[in-house]
């Protein structure tokens, strides 16, 4: 199909006006977007600095009104949902209610930790009433828990391989295998350097330290290999 030479700058026209269209929308959209990095960047000043330099009552209402235009549609969208679902309910059925109830005085302890029992006694000299002059009987007790925490503790453990011989013949016992052969390190001592770098974040440095106050010398080095 032949093209019409008349046709041409009509064309390019149009062209040309969308390009133009399109380049103004996005300088709209990058200036925008700095204005909201801009006021982004000083209300995170304001909150590090001292309290004279914090941001005015003015700006942070600016910074507020622009994030509440911003956020405009999104609402608008999620209050027409929420009116269907009521709408869906009935005008004589109301939502369900999930009442969140407090719960009042001191929660029990924890019930899987072991429980040691210390009996507090009278003396014997406070078992006899000083008025009528008879013995005091048990009739009751009063039982109250509280939490204790028991520190780590290190120790070392000998293995000891007996030998036995005979004209002939020498066995010695074996002992049970370890995680790493040779090393002075046990598997519970490896589970604590592992489970305290990776689970609880404790840099081998930290770790080092802590191994110095129970009296071992333990260097970064070693735990890393």
């Amino acid at each position: 199909m032949p093209i019409d030479p008349k046709s041409l700058p009509r064309e390019a026209d149009t062209l040309q006006k969308i390009v133009v269209d399109l380049a103004e929308q996005l300088d709209r959209s990058l200036a925008e977007q700095n204005k909201y990095q801009s006021l982004l960047r000083e209300l995170l000043e304001a909150q590090r600095n001292r309290k004279s330099e914090q941001l005015s009552k003015e700006q942070l209402a600016l910074f507020e009104a622009a994030w509440q235009a911003r956020s405009a549609e999104a609402e608008s969208g999620a209050g027409k949902d929420d009116d269907d679902l009521d709408n869906a309910a009935g005008p004589g059925q109301k939502a369900k209610e999930t009442p969140t109830r407090k719960r009042g005085g001191r929660q029990a302890l924890a019930r899987h930790l072991t429980r040691e029992r210390i009996v507090h006694d009278l003396a014997e000299a406070e078992k006899h009433c000083a008025g009528c002059g008879q013995d005091l009987r048990l009739i009751a007790e009063e039982t109250s828990e509280r939490y204790e925490y028991i520190p780590a503790s290190m120790k070392v453990i000998q293995d000891v391989c007996l030998k036995y011989a005979c004209e002939c013949t020498v066995k010695t016992a074996t002992k049970p295998p370890q995680p790493i052969e040779k090393s002075t390190a046990g598997a519970s001592l490896l589970a604590q350097v592992i489970v305290a770098k990776w689970a609880d974040h404790q840099p081998l440095h930290r770790q080092e330290k802590m191994f110095e106050r129970h009296g071992i010398d333990i260097s970064r080095k070693t735990m890393g290999g």
